[in-house]
């Protein structure tokens, strides 16, 4: 289930045709992770070492989120929108 919507995700952030890796794309992909784990949480809340993973995802996206702000403001406003981040 995850390939597909992995897939959707990339065809609808990618920048150019051939694009899996730019921020845009693995900061949508890295916030659906986050997505489901947080909903994962909410039924299992005592799976300690899953939340740390859960954070160290949060600190990736944080990072990529930084570098693309510092890069390309507009393309870092654009993105937080289409994801409902930063509300």
């Amino acid at each position: 289930m995850f390939a597909e919507k992995k897939t959707e995700l990339v065809q609808k952030f990618r920048t150019h045709e051939s694009d899996t890796g730019s921020p845009e794309v693995q900061v949508a992909i890295l916030t659906e992770r986050i997505n489901q784990l947080t909903e994962h949480f909410k039924v299992h809340k005592h799976d300690h070492h899953g939340r740390r993973g859960l954070l160290k995802l949060v600190s990736q996206r944080r990072g990529l989120l930084g570098y693309l702000k510092r890069k390309n403001l507009g393309r870092y406003k654009t993105l937080i929108d289409q994801l409902g981040l930063r509300k």
